[in-house]
């Protein structure tokens, strides 16, 4: 289930900044709309909350996709746009692809898309097949997964965005291993985004990836904020805490999300999922009031002792 760029040495007053900022009451209606916050490089809003849908679109030949458009009209009516994605073969893409060209669909969507390959020319058709199979030229961010093939890839993600087939360029990484790599790279490109794993039980990153990102300008998305799922089985049969009511937390779910929501260098979080009533509970973590420094303490405290 499920704006402001700031220095590292800036983060605590952020977090007390954000907090005023997102106090507004958890919405009841759809029209309520997501906070965003700015991409560094250009200023442009993105609402917090986004959908990572690989799950969803792995699974389209044998579930279809009425619940996938469902939980991403439910994104979109609450002012979502991020919707990340991944090569799969064409019969996947295909549909998924119908689906984003939904003509209450196709104009509100921000699509990140990575390329998952380490060879050159194969990175260059998933780009081709994702442009013809989801009816557009230009993606929001092309990227690449997971570091693979990084210096391969990385001079075509140039060339499509002075082309103007991106609009901006990133990388992904999903484990701890990775970091060291990501970091000499953005420091040493210039980067637009970046992708990271971080939780309420993964909280390396806020050590040392964001900061980073921070302070070099590149914008920061969240996958993993329930560690595919590995989250649930830690909290299962734990009893949310009374405490957690005084940051309008109303779930475990909300509890990862609330964590991550909470640091001013996130600027998206991807969740993950097919229900459309978990969608909404995600997408309600971005509202109400966020935990500040001390009850972000004491959530990671929680998590260790469970």
């Amino acid at each position: 289930m499920s704006v402001t760029t700031c220095t590292r040495r800036g983060f605590l007053g952020g977090l007390s900044a954000l907090g005023a900022l997102l106090a507004r009451p958890v919405p009841g209606l759809a029209q309520e709309r997501l906070p965003a916050r700015a991409i560094p490089a250009t200023g442009e809003m993105l609402p917090v909350v986004g959908l990572g849908s690989s799950k969803a679109v792995r699974l389209i030949p044998d579930a279809g996709t009425d619940s996938l458009a469902t939980v991403l009209r439910m994104l979109v009516s609450y002012g979502g746009r991020v919707v990340d994605t991944t090569p799969y073969p064409e019969e996947n893409e295909r549909r998924f692809g119908e689906l984003l060209q939904s003509p209450d669909l196709r104009d509100d969507l921000f699509i990140t898309m990575k390329i998952n390959t380490t060879d050159a020319q194969t990175g260059v058709q998933q780009v081709r097949q994702a442009q013809r199979l989801f009816g557009r030229r230009t993606f929001d961010v092309l990227q690449v997964m997971s570091l693979r093939g990084l210096n391969s890839h990385w001079p075509n993600l140039l060339d499509w965005k002075e082309t103007g087939e991106t609009r901006y360029v990133g990388v992904t990484v999903s484990n701890y291993e990775d970091y060291g790599v990501l970091e000499s790279f953005i420091s040493s490109e210039t980067v637009d985004f970046l992708q990271v794993n971080y939780s309420v039980v993964e909280t390396l990153a806020e050590d040392r990836i964001i900061p980073l990102a921070q302070d070099l300008g590149v914008a920061v998305i969240v996958n993993g904020p329930f560690m595919n799922g590995d989250y649930f089985g830690l909290v299962s049969g734990a009893e949310l805490p009374d405490w957690v009511a005084d940051f309008d937390c109303t779930s475990w779910a909300q509890f990862s999300l609330k964590y991550i929501l909470a640091h001013p260098g996130v600027n998206c979080v991807l969740t993950e999922t097919t229900n459309s009533q978990h969608m909404r509970e995600n997408i309600e973590s971005a509202f109400g009031r966020m935990p500040d420094d001390s009850e972000r303490q004491r959530m990671r405290e929680l998590i260790l002792s469970l």
